[in-house]
């Protein structure tokens, strides 16, 4: 088959051909945005879920309806290693320069901006990797104290009340919130609730890893009763087929029955894989429809694929000790696992591996599902550690 016209997108944050299974998250998403145009009150939503499930893509769909809705949108992600006044400051500059060619939000726009010149500036030494073009001079006592829980909260309150007097509001889309280091949380959490308390449009929609939820309560206990978490995990058997079933249909070809059951087992559902598999599927069939035995073969093609790319490329980053840890892990299956039962196979004590546990939670490569528990991050990455990893020599290399 044509392997121009295939229609199938794998690749970190493409947005597929057909968004299956994802309608009632979306129409959460709807209201959320609908009420924050509006000044009512709403808690912000957090997409939560492991490597693979579409976060990415369900954000970035949010953040165009959210413009549609002529909301000012601010599209952020946090890399490790950034922090967040320096990702966030050249969007805010972005939105409010937008607010102020609004001639009833003009002043209060033009006095955000010069909260944010005294922001950057106050919060420049601490935080040096802020880069941010200055329009205006910073106002005396304006979000320029130095503390950024002081600073942000000033600084989301008068944009708040720039967009406000626009009739319109601020929503912030913030990628990969788990990377956002403690103390950051804590300022976010605090400015959020403080424009919560004064009925201003401002609303945060965040993605991250299961861990997501304990850091946030970890850095301030009420912030449960700020969000609504949507846990989002791998499509249903129906949403998936049809994930797989419509692209092919739209380029006038099919896939049996049978295929699409195999590529659906093959691939547990996860959006990711399933872009994967159906693209390796489509690029060996000879002709229409896509068989079984087109499927069985497209499977070795989609898992080397995996293990140079989506699975490789998190491997690269790890040491030694972490690739131990993870093949110790992987060799008791997909998981989740006990802390002894991955100290056990490992031969050494639960409390000697805690400090390793804990980097690679930081790097997003595991998490702890209850209090005790590790599981992977990447869904099939045990199969991954087993194939990079084989045999017994990594357990005295």
């Amino acid at each position: 088959m044509d392997p121009v016209r295939n229609p199938y997108t794998p690749g970190a944050g493409a947005p597929p051909p057909q968004l299956a299974g994802r309608d009632e998250l979306l129409e959460r998403m709807r209201i959320v945005l609908e009420r924050t145009r509006l000044g009512r009150p709403v808690r912000s939503l957090l997409l939560v879920g492991l490597r693979g499930v579409g976060k990415t893509v369900l954000l970035d769909k949010m953040c165009d309806d959210a413009e549609a809705s002529a909301l000012h949108t601010l599209r952020l992600e946090a890399p490790e290693g950034r922090s967040l006044p320096a990702i966030l400051a050249p969007q805010l500059r972005r939105a409010l320069l937008r607010l102020s060619l609004t001639e009833q939000a003009k002043e209060l726009a033009q006095r955000a901006l010069r909260g944010l010149a005294g922001f950057a500036t106050a919060l420049k030494l601490k935080y040096n990797d802020i880069e941010v073009g200055l329009d205006f001079d910073p106002e005396p006592g304006l979000a320029d104290n130095g503390d950024l829980e002081l600073d942000l909260q000033a600084l989301f309150e008068i944009s708040g009340q720039a967009a406000a007097g626009a009739g319109t509001g601020l929503a912030l889309f913030i990628d990969e919130l788990q990377y956002v280091d403690e103390d950051q949380l804590a300022a976010l959490i605090m400015a959020l609730h403080r424009t919560a308390q004064r009925r201003l449009p401002l609303v945060l929609v965040g993605a991250g890893l299961p861990q997501l939820r304990g850091r946030l309560g970890k850095a301030k206990s009420y912030a449960e009763r700020l969000f609504d978490f949507s846990e989002v995990g791998p499509l249903p058997a129906d949403a998936a087929r049809i994930a797989i079933s419509n692209p092919a249909e739209s380029e006038g070809e099919s896939i049996s029955a049978k295929a699409l059951d195999h590529i659906v087992s093959e691939t547990q559902g996860y959006p990711y894989f399933l872009q994967e598999w159906g693209k390796q599927a489509w690029d060996i069939a000879a002709s229409s429809p896509i068989t079984i035995k087109d499927v069985q073969t497209a499977s070795r093609s989609a898992i080397a694929a995996l293990d140079e790319g989506f699975f490789r490329v998190r491997f690269d980053r790890l040491t030694l000790s972490e690739k131990r840890y993870l093949r110790a892990m992987a060799e008791l299956g997909a998981g989740p696992h006990r802390s002894g039962s991955i100290a056990e196979v490992l031969a050494r004590g639960v409390t000697s591996l805690a400090p390793l546990r804990s980097q690679l939670i930081a790097k997003g490569m595991v998490w702890s599902p209850s209090h005790g528990d590790t599981a992977f991050t990447v869904p099939l990455f045990a199969g991954f550690m087993q194939r990079v990893m084989p045999g017994d020599h990594w357990k005295t290399e």
